[in-house]
């Protein structure tokens, strides 16, 4: 078995405007197509737990309406051509993406510095948008991994703004008003806070040309960026019994881990992809296949600015909910007690590395993980780093990991009354 050889990427040009946007450049000529994405370094976890849903709300209403535009010339404007205009929030960043055809590239872009620059936040669009994320909160109150999710999280960041939902809860949300959209907006879209990533067909004068021409005058304020503090995370563990009527319990376990640029990043990748990836990964082959005990079972560890959290989570039947628990942490803690051995390290190896090459096919993928890179301060060179960084790891490393971080889990379990106990 041999490790996934580097794959080759476009040529990526980077330069910085004299207003402080930073703009990546990647040519790529296969097909006539232009992806933009313009990441703002600002998303959920700067938000107050009095404003969470915040950045979600503003996201969506930067395509319903600017100073010349209303909501339905947007659309029209962009569906007449044919191409994609995008917003979302997430909880290191915000973003607006495009994509189209090279010839109305120009026409697009223009359209988005708009709509970046000068968004009306109108009334009646931020109603229907506020209304509209009430529902969807109401509508996760009957979704039980969703409910066991947010208890989790709840438990672990306690008063840090990871612990609520990106798009926020009722009170916050029926509470926002515009004028806190507009605050956040004049606080954190300026360019000295941005990347701006065009990929496609497109040559790097052109499109930082037009980069320039639309978004080179736009002025950063003079004040500064408000510094990032974050409170402390609760460091006891917890167990949360969420009673549900559901034909299956739940099972969530989390585990406190560090940030994207603790030295543990790349290991803790490999474990999550090694432990709940796939058919083929320890916690579906021995809880699924082996033993009969779960409906579903994965783990994940998500990339994050502060801290992050290692998360595995399994279906299971109620009756099984005891021997399930605690089978699942014995198979996440069996990593800090024995090292993968060298097929079980390659073969992961392999697997990340697979899965790492096919999430950036696109010019869109390939441009939204390098502007992210760049929004997380790492730069654009991470992408390599991380690739060379995950070939290199040793069992010795991962068990050393394992060791440190998998054990006392906070856990939440949702299932049915009898059940819990």
């Amino acid at each position: 078995m041999t490790l996934s050889s580097p794959t080759k990427r476009p040529a990526l040009h980077r330069t910085v405007l004299g207003n402080g946007l930073t703009v990546l450049v990647i040519e790529n000529a296969v097909a006539d197509i232009v992806s933009a994405r313009l990441l703002i370094k600002a998303g959920t976890g700067r938000e107050a737990r009095s404003q969470a849903g915040l950045f979600s709300l503003l996201a969506s209403l930067l395509t319903k309406g600017t100073r010349h535009f209303s909501s339905m010339d947007i659309a029209e404007q962009v569906e007449s051509v044919g191409a994609s205009v995008g917003t979302d929030a997430s909880v290191d960043y915000s973003l607006v993406s495009l994509k189209t055809v090279t010839a109305d590239f120009e026409a697009i872009l223009a359209l988005v510095a708009e709509m970046v620059r000068y968004p009306s936040f109108p009334e009646a669009e931020f109603d229907l948008e506020r209304h509209l994320t009430l529902q969807s909160l109401r509508s996760m109150k009957e979704q039980p991994f969703t409910l066991a999710f947010n208890a989790l999280r709840a438990a672990m960041y306690g008063e840090h703004p990871y612990g609520l939902p990106g798009i926020g809860t009722e009170e916050s949300v029926a509470n926002l008003t515009r004028d806190d959209l507009e605050q956040a907006h004049q606080t954190f879209f300026r360019p000295d806070n941005c990347i701006m990533v065009v990929s496609g067909r497109i040559q790097p004068e052109p499109a930082i040309a037009l980069t320039e021409r639309y978004l080179g005058d736009w002025t950063a304020p003079d004040t500064a960026i408000p510094a990032t503090r974050y409170p402390p995370v609760p460091t006891t563990a917890t167990h949360v019994v969420i009673p549900q009527p559901t034909n299956q319990s739940i099972l969530v376990l989390g585990y406190p881990t560090p940030a994207v640029h603790d030295p543990a990043y790349a290991v803790l990748k490999l474990l999550s992809t090694y432990l709940g990836n796939g058919l083929s990964s320890r916690l579906f082959v021995e809880l699924r296949e082996k033993r009969g005990l779960a409906y579903d079972v994965s783990a994940f560890y998500p990339t994050r600015l502060s801290h992050s959290q290692f998360v595995a989570h399994m279906g299971t039947a109620p009756e099984n909910q005891a021997i399930a628990l605690q089978g699942l942490r014995n198979e996440i803690e069996r990593l800090g007690q024995e090292p993968l051995t060298k097929d079980e390290l390659e073969a992961t190896k392999n697997k990340l590395l697979g899965q790492y090459a096919l999430g950036k096919q696109t010019n869109a993928q390939l441009g939204q993980l390098l502007g992210w890179y760049e929004v997380l301060g790492l730069g654009v060179e991470f992408d390599q780093v991380f690739q060379d960084t995950i070939r290199s790891i040793t069992a010795d490393q991962a068990l050393a990991v394992g060791k440190r971080y998998f054990r006392d889990p906070f856990t939440v379990v949702l299932g049915p009354d009898l059940a819990n106990g």
